[in-house]
């Protein structure tokens, strides 16, 4: 039996056991994304509790937390050069490949950063350490996330591509939360026990979860789609160079539409976990709790933004995701600046659904955007300098805020300003791209040019 594909193509229903190998992909896409966040995840925590006074203690606690967050920024200054670097790996040689490298790369930095003496021990070459290793897990984490989305999607069947999609992005608050779990279960050690060994434990631990993911990662076949592009010979010889020539326009939009699915995660775990633990009394345990709760609330309604972009208009979809978070956000704020945990909870449960709901969304949408041969490229470099521009600067720009002004309030504009971007461009690059009509598109491939 046939039917329209998203592209206006027939589309063949997958047989049972191509459906069980598009199942397969998706979990190992999860498995996988859920310990290179959960990597990545740690980092951020400690920049927020207790890295600006192991490797920075020479300064200022408020411009230690500064400088510990700027670390922060550099895996993700990292991120645009690992998508291109992968990028360019998976779309020549395969996503498989490319997937295991990172996942050795990511495990390889994590570990290194749980053995690192601190400031105390070996002086300025601590933080320049420190800054390294951050590095190679943001080109780590840069060539993971296209991958592991292409390896769900390129799986998928065709009216289904968004909602397999999610499954890569549901590694991301999953990883978060476990990574929140993991402080939250040393939080109890007194300050010195906790600033001189205990907050090493996370990153020591991550190298058990980076063996079971090769062993998951290892057992998987290469994609279909990317098969017949390989055993066609019609890989790009240089995959950047065509996505920046053909593409440009589909490539900046795609980096606007990703904004508040990346960077209001920062802003409400990283940042306030700083701001709620430094300026309104709350203890790491406590705010942290705060914290596991919302990202409890983000594991169970993110896939429910997949599932309504599969079954309505896109752009009406993405509307009714992420207007409320104008209204939300604002709130969130108000409640925690109570220093009531319960309203606090509350607050952040609540401005954390519309954000989580487009996220799961978003992988799906990049990757039908850019043709096979240079997908992985072109949305690990949507996606990336997204993270960048966006997420990466989020912790150092509310901080910079706060410390300036000695009100939330910027930080509250800073936080909408990212809803209204993502929703201008995620409305243009919906409307634009000819892959996300349900009409058929006889020529795809030359509409795609024209738009770019």
């Amino acid at each position: 039996m046939e039917r329209a594909g998203i592209d206006g193509t027939a589309a063949t229903e997958h047989p049972p056991a191509q459906a069980r190998e598009a199942r397969k992909a998706g979990i190992t896409a999860f498995v996988g994304t859920t310990i290179e966040w959960f990597d990545f995840y740690i980092y951020g925590s400690a920049s927020a509790l207790v890295l600006g006074r192991i490797f920075f203690p020479e300064v200022s606690p408020a411009l230690g937390t500064l400088a510990a967050f700027a670390t922060f920024w550099v895996g993700f200054l990292a991120r645009p050069l690992g998508g291109v670097v992968f990028g360019h790996f998976g779309d020549r040689f395969g996503r498989k490949k490319a997937l295991i490298i990172t996942l050795v790369l990511m495990g390889g930095a994590t570990f290194c950063v749980g053995l690192l003496p601190g400031y105390a021990q070996i002086g300025a070459a601590a933080p320049v350490l420190l800054i390294a290793l951050r590095m190679v897990q943001g080109v780590a984490m840069g060539g993971e996330w296209g991958g592991a989305v292409l390896i769900a999607t390129e799986y998928a069947p065709p009216r289904k591509k968004i909602l397999y999609g999610a499954f890569a992005q549901q590694g991301s608050p999953v990883g978060n939360l476990l990574a929140t779990l993991a402080f939250l279960g040393i939080a109890h050690l007194s300050d010195s026990a906790f600033e001189s060994w205990g907050w090493r434990l996370p990153f020591l631990a991550s190298a058990v979860l980076v063996f079971i993911g090769l062993f998951i990662r290892l057992r998987l076949s290469e994609t279909p789609e990317m098969r017949t592009i390989i055993e066609s010979k019609r890989q790009s010889r240089l995959p950047i160079r065509d996505v920046l020539g053909r593409y440009p326009l589909l490539v900046a939009l795609g980096v606007g539409a990703g904004t508040a699915g990346v960077a209001i995660t920062y802003v409400k775990t990283t940042f306030a976990l700083s701001w709620a633990t430094e300026d309104l009394g709350f203890s790491r345990s406590s705010f942290l709790t705060v914290i596991t709760l919302a990202l409890v609330v983000q594991v169970l309604t993110q896939p429910l933004g997949a599932v309504l972009a599969s079954r309505i208009d896109l752009r009406r979809a993405v509307l009714w995701m992420l207007l409320p978070e104008i209204v939300l956000l604002p709130a969130m704020f108000a409640l925690v600046s109570t220093g009531s945990l319960a309203l606090s909870a509350i607050g952040m449960a609540l401005a954390t659904a519309p954000h989580a709901m487009y996220y799961a969304a978003l992988a799906g949408l990049l990757a039908q955007v850019f043709p096979v041969e240079v997908r992985y490229t072109a949305i690990s470099l949507c996606y990336q300098l997204c993270t960048t521009i966006f997420a990466g600067t989020a912790p150092i720009a509310c901080q910079f805020l706060l410390t300036r002004s000695g009100s939330i309030v910027p930080v509250v504009a800073l936080g909408l300003g990212y809803v209204v971007i993502t929703l201008l461009c995620a409305s243009a690059l919906i409307r634009r791209s000819t892959a996300l009509s349900p009409r058929p598109t006889p020529a795809l491939a030359t509409d795609r040019k024209e738009l770019a």
